[in-house]
């Protein structure tokens, strides 16, 4: 049985950091063995029987073998490329499957700024097992943290925290490219983004293309923003701000000028949008 298991300590700094590592590991469990292995702790060793409940969040990432997860929510098959996802407060357990073993390779950790990211809807009790699949940046940044613990050298806790915020980001970054995959939708909106773009001193009128492309306006609007975060028209918005802090600070055009170069309806309304967005009036913007 290979295995790299590590519990760790924390300090005042490493929690009011935001977000810190409990503990780290991998762990090779081959066919037709006991499992989980004896030298969990108390506060992670589980039976199947009884399963457990944590006080920390834990991502542990299958890369081989097979096995099952089970939580309140229901039983969820687990298979290599399974990211499986354990909350703070739910009971749960897993295994391989005996005739298979597995690979796991897994994270434990908490803080104030760890509880905001994994708020996300993608981290959720009724979907705990994410099939992300064999993704190398995944595993990287797993063995990145490991290389980390195993060292211990002064801050590796901060180093850690970045990599974990990353390792969240992969996840959510994946997800959302898993619902457009291979799809037309993609292909309009990243169309629809270079028209905006290519002149966005033009009011691109979004019903219309979405019309041209025999697509509903409000399931557009939808899968733009799942797309992007932003609805089509806040893009729009967004660009014309960014396009008038570049013209402010680079030319003499009056504000009114700049106004009429971006399409906007009128200079109060410019004025009233752009301090919306940056907190500032354009003349104070201009300094």
């Amino acid at each position: 049985m290979n295995q790299f298991i590590k519990y760790l300590t924390t300090g005042t700094e490493d929690v009011d950091w935001g977000i810190f590592l409990n503990t780290a590991g991998s762990i090779t469990i081959p066919p037709k063995t006991e499992y989980p292995p004896k030298e969990h702790p108390s506060g992670y060793y589980f039976t199947w029987e009884q399963g457990r409940e944590l006080q920390e969040f834990q991502l542990n990432y299958i890369t081989e073998g097979e096995g099952i997860y089970e939580n309140k929510a229901g039983s969820f098959p687990v298979k290599a490329g399974s990211l499986l996802v354990i909350l703070p407060g739910m009971w749960h357990r897993y295994k391989p499957d005996f005739q298979t073993g597995w690979t796991e390779n897994y994270i434990g950790f908490s803080g104030k700024a760890a509880e905001k990211f994994m708020q996300h809807r993608l981290f959720s009790p009724e979907q705990p097992v994410i099939q992300i699949g064999e993704r190398e940046e995944i595993l990287d940044t797993f063995l990145k943290i490991f290389y980390l613990v195993e060292k211990e050298q002064p801050g590796f806790q901060h180093i850690a925290s970045g990599l974990i915020i990353k390792l969240l980001g992969y996840l959510v970054a994946f997800e959302k490219q898993k619902e457009f995959s291979g799809k037309k939708i993609a292909e309009v909106i990243e169309e629809a983004r270079f028209k905006m773009r290519s002149d966005v001193g033009k009011n691109f009128n979004l019903e219309e293309f979405a019309k041209e492309n025999n697509i509903g306006y409000s399931w557009f609007r939808r899968m733009f923003k799942n797309y992007t975060g932003l609805s089509p028209r806040q893009y729009c918005l967004q660009l014309k701000i960014m396009r008038a802090k570049e013209i402010l600070l680079s030319t003499d055009l009056s504000v009114k000028e700049i106004s009429y170069e971006l399409g906007f309806e009128s200079i109060h309304y410019f004025s009233r949008m752009f301090k919306q967005k940056t907190g500032k009036s354009p003349s104070e913007f201009r300094g």
